[in-house]
């Protein structure tokens, strides 16, 4: 299986960490929390948290206060159909290929529902042949962009397939929550909106550079499904993010990494580049050092952070496509990405 073609896309507004402090420390609700949760807003928006702005679902900053079922309902289903099908549009454009030849569409999400779901939306935006496969992948939280290229290739390998469109989407925005617990709180500091999306091919596009997906891997560890995951408290979703999730990822990443590489021969050495979810500040840091690896290894999902927050399940591929667009040397690269499960995946590429 090879990446024919990848596209990116944000909703239109930006808003810096400073803005969302100002407007947060503006807010009637937020006198009425209590000094340590006021405190944990105050260091990780004003403070250096490794991001400095984030594209969210709102026309004003204020909208985040709407904090019932049907406003964040309404956010989903404006944003998630639009961002996706932006994303999706530049991945056909950049692979040179028509819609009419994608054989199947993928679409991953964990911050909204729709029946029918994304595809169906993402499907009639885009025009594509009312026979394609459309498959709506939920639940898999931060790091489902690995299995929705792993159900691409599986589809590619059966001949079934030729082309699958591979998006995965977040809208942040629409789940958000606010009380007092700290992880719910940090949560509302790191989350941006976006859209990732791929053309995979079974056959190398013909003039240009070749990016085979090699392999992917997971692995998934139950006993820690309670560090990170989404509950739905009074209708809406409620993200659960434990002070533990920078150590779990770290050693899960280094772990799979480890035994993957291995069983092919491979070890970190032979990796030139790493595609990495940040996760957040901290995160990126405890994954960074578990693999041994000096800052500028990571400083590409770095920038990322810093210019778009956590984005969830489709971080990794806003950092494949950024990686790819600078000419990075080839080789062996690594992705890695993990979230909610715990559950933590790879896959090795071969670049040209």
């Amino acid at each position: 299986m090879h990446f024919a073609g990848l596209g990116t896309a944000t909703p239109p507004h930006r808003f810096t960490q400073r803005e969302c402090w100002e407007v947060l420390r503006a807010w009637p609700g937020f006198a009425r929390l209590e000094p340590r949760s006021q405190a944990i807003c105050r260091r990780v928006f004003a403070g250096s948290n490794g991001i400095e702005s984030r594209y969210l679902a709102f026309e004003r900053l204020e909208e985040a206060f709407a904090l019932e079922p049907n406003a964040m309902h309404a956010r989903f289903t404006r944003y998630a159909p639009a961002v996706a099908t932006e994303a999706a549009e530049r991945a056909i454009a950049d692979a040179g290929v028509a819609a009419g030849a994608i054989d199947a569409l993928l679409v991953s999400t964990c911050t909204g529902y729709l029946c029918p779901g994304l595809t169906s939306y993402v499907a009639e935006r885009l025009k594509l042949r009312s026979d394609a496969l459309l498959l709506d992948l939920v639940g898999q939280g931060c790091g489902a962009a690995i299995p929705n290229l792993r159900t691409a290739e599986a589809l590619i390998a059966s001949g079934r397939c030729r082309h699958v469109l591979s998006v995965c989407v977040e809208i942040c925005s629409a789940a958000f929550f606010i009380d007092t617990d700290p992880g719910v709180l940090i949560s509302n500091c790191l989350f941006g909106d976006g859209a990732g999306a791929a053309v995979l091919s079974s056959e190398a596009p013909a003039g240009r550079r070749k990016v085979r997906w090699v392999e992917g891997f997971t692995t998934l560890s139950a006993s820690d499904r309670e560090c990170l995951r989404f509950e739905t408290r009074d209708g809406m979703l409620r993200n659960i993010l434990g002070p533990e999730v920078p150590g779990l990822a770290a050693r899960h990443v280094a772990e799979l990494a480890d035994a993957s590489l291995r069983s092919r021969g491979l070890g970190r050495d032979s990796v030139s580049r790493w595609i990495l979810h940040a996760g957040g500040r901290d995160v990126l840091k405890a994954v960074r050092e578990a693999l041994g690896l000096e800052e500028a290894a990571t400083e590409l999902s770095a920038e990322i952070l810093r210019g778009h927050g956590n984005l969830s399940s489709p971080f990794v591929l806003f950092v494949l496509a950024e990686a790819l667009r600078r000419g990075w040397p080839g080789g062996w690269w690594w992705m890695a990405s993990f979230g909610a499960g715990f559950s933590s995946h790879g896959a090795l590429l071969e670049v040209e």
